[in-house]
């Protein structure tokens, strides 16, 4: 038995497709702001200053979402491993 068997607690609550989706748009919306800022000077011969509003748009989503979501996943979480406990302890008093 490897040691990684033995630990009883699990490590997350499966992913709800609303917790998916609010995760793979942070990642969406944070690979779009590296690009912004790789590209930031080439944006800014094409579009002028609208460039820094591109990146402002983008950190504030992200100000906005990461929050949000790692309260939305906490909470899923905590839930999660309080009916394994409940289920746990139900078990053992049977």
């Amino acid at each position: 038995m490897m040691w990684l068997d033995m630990l009883r607690t699990p490590m997350a609550a499966p992913e709800t497709p609303r917790l998916k989706a609010m995760r793979l748009t942070i990642l969406a919306c944070a690979a779009l702001l590296v690009v912004t800022i790789v590209s930031l000077a080439p944006l800014r011969s094409v579009i002028g200053n609208g460039a820094g509003a591109i990146a402002a748009l983008l950190i504030g989503v992200l100000t906005i979402l990461v929050p949000v979501y790692a309260t939305t996943k906490n909470r899923a979480d905590n839930a999660y491993l309080d009916q394994l406990v409940a289920v746990r302890e139900a078990g053992d008093a049977a």
